[in-house]
């Protein structure tokens, strides 16, 4: 309690994060130790990645928490962080392609990913645009900076491509004005708009329709279409209530494509069990609630929007990733947020809580927080 009125900050929701990151590290060296030996020669190598990546991200945090001011609701940093980052969507397309795909740019020796700042920029932009503009909200011109926006930043992630983010993208958006007050007809025309738009990238690449099919069928392809969700499900379903062990996975030998990534809590799920994948869920679902209580409490309309835009993006697409690993949704290329491995997404989704604590700081909710 008195550490809590001392710093300010949301702690609850400050430990749940050191918690998921600290579980990310443990994971990702566990599920990738073996690769990265025969990779690199250097068991730790991915594990090492990931450090870095945490200490940038926790640095964000401390320098959002030092300032006083809500920079990030500056008109001119806000559009100036939107316009970098599609200018940097459009800077990948043309760097090598990395597994046939122009998701990173390379710059200086550093890889990075901007379809993961893209959520940032994007919460913030929509959060400020809606509450300066809540008179006229619903009236065709408003709509259509934030509509233009979208369909620019969706296009730009499908043609890396990147589908599982462009579709992550659109779902943020559509929270975020649902939440703001936009009425449901505009919905039904956007969404019209990008089911077309998700539909004709969708058949243009024949991996898609693979994935499509093998979370219809898995049982008709298990060694093909179906193969990496079966392959999940195995590495859960074998982990039973307790795990077999942090370390002891075998489906991280190469049965399970992107076990590090997209499919680390899967491998999770068979080193610590039922237990282990509850107790991460749990953690997300203390995130959601801290998350809510902090927009519910924010000072202003516009950081009250932020703050729930951050929460509902980590959240959903951590539900989004969990629903793939356990095969209730076709596999979607998204990694789970604070745990996989990852660079790009793990910094910018600590700024994005760095952003949150930041605001939680506004009304002193530290004050509060234990007793809640």
């Amino acid at each position: 309690m008195s550490a809590s009125k001392r710093l300010g900050f949301d702690i609850p929701l400050f430990l749940v994060t050191l918690v998921l990151v600290t579980i990310g590290v443990v994971i990702v060296f566990s599920s990738s130790g073996f690769l990265a030996g025969e990779k690199y020669r250097q068991p730790f190598y991915y594990m090492a990645q990931q450090v870095l990546g945490a200490a940038a991200g926790f640095a964000l945090i401390v320098f959002l928490l030092s300032v006083k001011k809500s920079f990030f609701l500056n008109p001119y940093f806000i559009y100036g962080l939107l316009a970098l980052t599609v200018f940097l969507l459009m800077l990948c397309l043309t760097m090598p392609a990395v597994a046939r795909t122009n998701r990173w740019i390379f710059l200086f020796g550093i890889r990075f990913q901007p379809s993961e700042l893209a959520k940032v920029s994007l919460i913030l932009f929509l959060a400020t645009w809606v509450e300066s503009r809540k008179d006229r909200l619903n009236e065709v011109k408003t709509l259509a900076v934030p509509l233009g926006v979208l369909v620019l930043t969706v296009l730009l992630v499908l043609m890396e491509p990147d589908f599982g983010t462009a579709v992550l993208l659109f779902v943020l958006a559509a929270m975020m004005l649902f939440i703001g007050g936009v009425k449901l007809r505009w919905f039904v025309a956007a969404g019209g708009l990008f089911f077309a738009l998700f539909a004709f990238y969708l058949v243009q690449g024949d991996y898609r329709m693979d994935r499509i099919h093998g979370f219809l069928s898995p049982d008709k392809d298990p060694l093909g279409k179906s193969y990496q969700v079966t392959q999940s499900k195995l590495a859960v379903g074998s982990g039973g209530l307790l795990g077999v062990g942090l370390g002891q996975s075998t489906q991280k030998l190469y049965f399970l494509p992107s076990a590090h990534t997209d499919f680390i809590y899967a491998i999770w799920g068979e080193e610590t069990g039922l237990v282990g994948t509850l107790a991460v869920l749990a953690l997300y679902l203390l995130l959601l609630w801290r998350g809510l209580k902090i927009a519910l409490a924010a000072p202003d309309p516009a950081s009250r929007m932020v703050a729930a835009g951050v929460t509902l993006a980590v959240v959903a697409q951590a539900l989004m990733n969990m629903t793939v690993v356990l095969g209730l949704g076709p596999a979607k290329g998204l990694p789970l947020p604070l745990v996989s491995y990852g660079r790009s997404s793990l910094v910018c989704t600590l700024a994005a809580i760095g952003i949150l604590l930041h605001i939680s700081r506004k009304r002193g909710l530290g004050e509060t927080k234990v007793r809640i």
